[in-house]
């Protein structure tokens, strides 16, 4: 059986758990067979597809076992053997199996890997193509007695997965029919200047009074099958229809289907690409020349005026304590955007400096792309690139400069209903020109509070409030800090409505907030007579209602505050591209821009006083 991905059947269901839309690949399903035939194993194996109303009783069997449709992703108590949480791998929340026709939980029954993936109101399920033996091995994992996968041992789920490659690419296919479904069909973001840059003293005058062309997305145009023109900087076109805010548009699904898979095999999930090639067709024009092969990926030959654009995107992911016992954590993820306006098919390179100093934990590329090692710091990239936007290479890697904001937030309860804060901030310290955070917010969400009022004046910012949240803008747009760092305060005090008028309009709108009259009353009269900060916090962390888990930061009722800003000018990992260094082949004049901009991701500031989550993190 070859190695690639192959998908054997697609099924959609609704959030009533019907199945709205189904796809099976006939193909694909034969030679599923003819493995289990030649291992004679078709008695032992469920080797037919399931029917509708079998899949939807299954699916609905395993999120009643397993709580939801993604299930525990652990072993609990309450876990059955036999069942994707008895395997005790979190990614089991994710790649998990269905047993049809169940009288008992057995091989003969097990469909398996299912890769399961929700969008909107929408659960994905996509079956790829495995052989027998993995599917037996991970039945057996299921009745394994041991919990878990100890360090170093080679049968447990992930190593099994990692001799599927077919597992990833029926996640791209899930992915790419969810964003499909909800019309997420959107372009990796390239930035390009408004106005072009006439460089030298100018520029240096210019960008020191705060005068300076504003950098703007662009997108690629909708591409004819004859382009004539190009795209104005600055200007953003739709490549797709969007379809999300409409029923499922099962056509739409169908052409994706059969065009970027015949025969059930993925060969290009762009759905620009395929949307494109359906709306315009192909003309005696669009014939490539016959020396090169065409790539898959670019379906159409640019034709216009010649350019190229890299933008880096990083998001910065931190969680700041300011605590001797336990480590701050920093990470960025970042992805280097790219388009090329060439004409023909021809070939761009560039040395990709800055990897030793990024310290790069995991680094992908697009397919168009080969790359070669160029010493310890950089690597050659080469690449045939694809028709408009889209991205060169992704990676995870450490912020080189450190945190753009570093410092710490106080929350300390002075009544029931009063609480006092402190923040005392550093921003941009290390930074130096050509870098700008050109925003910062902190926001300190009180999501089981309603505030009242509040009193405190920041050294730097405004400030302004909502009924659940206080927000601070320590840097606004237009206002940009460039070439130094500064340090803020904002102490202040925050006034919540009474707890106990909370509790009773809470009771009013949801079950789970219903709790004794005479209990309540009974400790609001105690608690007049004691002050003890720790006693109001666990008296008020008792009444809370139960926090949703898809608000993974709501901590108890305050804990946290999370900032929001954005930085140009320069990557924080260190990664870098030379325009300068960029060649084509065959050589043309086609000019380069680069820009660069680093956001705020979970950015977070535990309250030093309260209580936080954290893990342990190795020691390198």
């Amino acid at each position: 059986m070859s190695s690639g991905c192959s998908i054997r059947a697609i099924w959609i269901l609704n959030n009533l758990d019907a199945v709205v839309f189904s796809r099976r690949f006939p193909l694909v399903e034969k030679r599923w067979r003819a493995a289990c035939n030649a291992h004679n194993d078709s008695d032992q194996l469920f080797s037919a597809l399931p029917t509708h109303s079998d899949l939807t009783d299954a699916f609905l069997d395993r999120k009643h076992r397993e709580g939801s449709a993604q299930g525990f992703g652990i072993r609990k108590s309450n876990s059955t053997l036999g069942s994707d949480s008895w395997v005790d791998d979190p990614i089991t929340r994710h790649i998990v199996g269905l047993y049809i026709n169940k009288e008992e939980e057995d091989i003969k029954n097990l469909l398996w890997p299912l890769i399961l993936h929700t969008k909107g109101l929408y659960s994905i399920l996509i079956l790829p193509l495995v052989e027998p033996r993995h599917l037996k091995a991970y039945a057996r994992l299921c009745k394994r007695s041991d919990c878990g996968t100890a360090l170093g041992m080679d049968d447990g789920l992930s190593s099994l997965l990692l001799d599927l490659p077919s597992v990833t690419g029926a996640f791209m296919v899930a992915h790419a029919i969810g964003d499909i479904i909800t019309g997420d069909t959107v372009e990796p973001e390239v930035i390009v200047s408004a106005a072009p840059s006439v460089g030298g003293l100018f520029d240096s005058l210019t960008g020191s009074i705060g005068i300076s062309s504003r950098a703007k997305p662009v997108a690629p145009p909708v591409v004819s099958s004859s382009p004539s023109s190009t795209a104005v900087p600055g200007s953003v076109t739709a490549d797709a229809p969007k379809i999300g805010s409409r029923p499922l548009d099962k056509d739409a699904l169908r052409t994706f289907i059969s065009s970027s898979m015949p025969f059930g095999t993925p060969l290009d999930l762009n759905y620009s690409n395929i949307f494109t090639i359906k709306a315009n067709g192909f003309s005696a024009t669009d014939l490539p020349p016959s020396d090169q092969k065409q790539p898959a990926w670019k379906p159409y030959l640019y034709k216009g005026k010649q350019r190229m654009l890299f933008t880096i995107h990083e998001t910065i992911h931190a969680a700041l304590y300011d605590r001797d016992e336990i480590p701050d954590t920093i990470s960025v993820s970042g992805q280097i955007n790219c388009r090329a306006d060439l004409e023909g098919l021809p070939d761009v390179s560039f040395p990709l400096s800055g990897l030793h100093t990024a310290n790069l934990e995991v680094l992908s590329y697009h397919p168009c792309a080969q790359v070669s090692d160029q010493g310890l710091d950089k690597q050659g990239v080469m690449f045939s690139p694809p028709l408009g936007n889209f991205v060169l290479m992704r990676y995870q890697a450490t912020c080189a400069l450190g945190p753009p904001l570093k410092g710490f937030y106080q929350l300390s309860m002075v009544s029931e209903d009063k609480g006092a804060f402190l923040f005392k901030l550093h921003l941009m310290e290390g930074y130096r020109a050509p870098l700008t955070m050109e925003f910062c917010t902190v926001t300190m969400p009180f999501p089981r509070s309603r505030i009242v009022s509040l009193d405190g004046t920041p050294s730097v910012g405004t400030v302004s409030t909502s009924e659940h949240s206080v927000e601070w803008k320590i840097v606004t747009s237009g206002r940009g800090l460039t070439g130094k760092s500064i340090e803020v305060t904002f102490p202040g005090t925050v006034k919540f409505a009474p707890w106990k008028n909370q509790r009773l309009s809470s009771s009013s709108k949801s079950s789970f907030g219903i709790i004794a009259d005479e209990d309540s009353d009974n400790e609001v009269e105690n608690a007049s007579n004691m002050v003890n900060e720790e006693h109001l916090m666990e008296k008020m962390n008792k009444d809370l209602p139960p926090v949703d888990l898809e608000e993974p930061f709501c901590w108890q009722a305050y804990n946290y505050a999370k900032v929001s800003f954005k930085v140009v000018g320069a990557s924080v990992s260190g990664i870098a591209v030379d325009p300068k260094s960029v060649s084509i082949y065959p050589a043309v004049k086609a000019p380069m821009e680069f820009s660069t901009q680093v956001t705020s991701g979970d950015y977070i500031l535990w309250n030093t006083l309260g209580k936080c989550p954290n893990v342990a993190s190795i020691k390198r």
